[in-house]
């Protein structure tokens, strides 16, 4: 047990990174089973130790992260590691990489259940479902999603603003305001291809290759994630791999089911489950039209965000590929978005029609709006691409 508490110390010590209020202020820290899902490399880990320096700080042993991928935990179960955590004054259990350790679930369950004084946090994959596959925890575990940065998050850091999020009725209705004033103290296009290349993932801020350490990032998502909960043979990892890259090089595109289960040597079946997965796991995003879903195919598919687009192929990325992902993106967390007929890109809240433009050459249709790649703004139904980065 000390030596768990030498490593958490360690870890508050040394892994620091900007603290995601808007998440640790939504949560409700009462519950006594929290889960904390994200996609691999959104600070998953960073966020339980966030949690713990800001509560309970160094040295305080009421608070103790743990690895359940340790050796340790093939011997030792969790919940024999949680009651003497208790019993020598524990109050909150920090676990990551859950899904590693054998019925965790039914382990998390009996935790909830007889250890009443102990509050448990954990991490998983955004591949998990948490309530549907394990239902043991149905009704007991409070679940939340961690995203990447928004635009306004990489803004805050990056030019050292303090900006608010607004909703999105507030940026349809006062977006010449906000603009106005967001400009008075900063120039948001001087960070945004930035934050479209790089900002979404926290490890940007690594002394580290960027492109490369992604890359890294989607195939360990491919190869742990997918692969391991899903429980895929590893055989089948090339022909998974193979679908992403086909995929990424022409999304936002409706695929050809047929045709990629020829390039990719499997069943029409066996690409929907894929695609599915790949949505599970963020790298992908599904557009459907209003009341249709999976399994059904989509109508277009997108990368999950514009980062995601460059290490694929970085010498023929797609700018209006990137203003769509990057739109689809950054409204995803709190709305709905559906395909529709005709030229606007998405419906949003089936209220909403959006087209995504770099400049407005052509016709203004005043029953759109159009999210427009560039600083200013002159009609009413006309937003800056970037400010819909400012939604959380």
């Amino acid at each position: 047990m000390e030596a768990f508490f030498k490593t958490h110390n360690y870890l508050l010590e040394h892994t620091t990174s900007p603290v995601r209020r808007g998440l640790m202020d939504e949560i409700n820290w009462n519950d006594r089973l929290i889960g904390i899902k994200g996609s691999r490399g959104v600070g998953k880990t960073t966020f339980l130790l966030d949690y713990a320096r800001e509560f309970f700080g160094k040295d305080n042993k009421e608070c103790l992260y743990i690895n359940l991928n340790h050796f340790y935990f093939t011997e030792r179960t969790l919940i024999d590691f949680a009651d003497e955590f208790r019993s020598k004054g524990g109050k909150v259990l920090l676990i990551d990489q859950v899904f590693k350790y054998p019925d965790w679930s039914k382990e998390l369950r009996y935790c909830y259940d007889n250890f009443t004084d102990l509050k448990i946090v954990f991490s998983g994959s955004s591949v998990m479902r948490l309530k549907e596959a394990n239902p043991d925890l149905s009704g007991k575990v409070v679940s939340y999603n961690l995203r990447g940065f928004s635009f306004r998050e990489f803004l805050n850091l990056m030019a050292g603003t303090r900006f608010p999020s607004f909703t999105l009725d507030e940026v349809i209705k006062n977006h010449k305001e906000i603009v106005r004033d967001i400009c008075a103290d900063v120039k948001p296009m001087a960070y945004f291809q930035d934050y479209l290349h790089h900002g979404f993932y926290p490890f940007f801020l690594e002394k580290r290759n960027f492109s490369e350490n992604l890359l890294k990032t989607m195939n360990m998502t491919l190869e742990v994630d997918v692969l391991y909960i899903k429980q895929i043979e590893q055989s089948y990892l090339p022909k998974l791999r193979k679908l992403l890259y086909l995929l990424a090089i022409s999304a936002p595109c409706t695929p050809n089911v047929s045709q990629l289960s020829k390039d990719v040597e499997t069943s029409r079946a066996t690409v929907m489950n894929y695609i599915k997965y790949l949505k599970d796991a963020r790298l992908m995003n599904m557009l459907y039209p209003i009341g249709e879903e999976f399994p059904k195919k989509p109508s277009r598919v997108y990368m999950y965000n514009s980062n995601l687009m460059f290490p694929i192929r970085p010498m023929a990325v797609n700018q209006q590929a990137v203003r769509e992902s990057f739109f689809y993106n950054q409204l995803l967390k709190d709305h709905t978005l559906n395909a529709v007929e005709g030229n606007p890109h998405f419906l949003v809240n089936e209220k909403y029609l959006f087209r995504i433009e770099e400049n407005m050459k052509g016709k203004n249709n005043p029953d759109w709006y159009y999210a427009v790649d560039r600083m200013g703004v002159e009609n009413d139904n006309i937003i800056p691409l970037w400010l819909f980065g400012f939604l959380y």
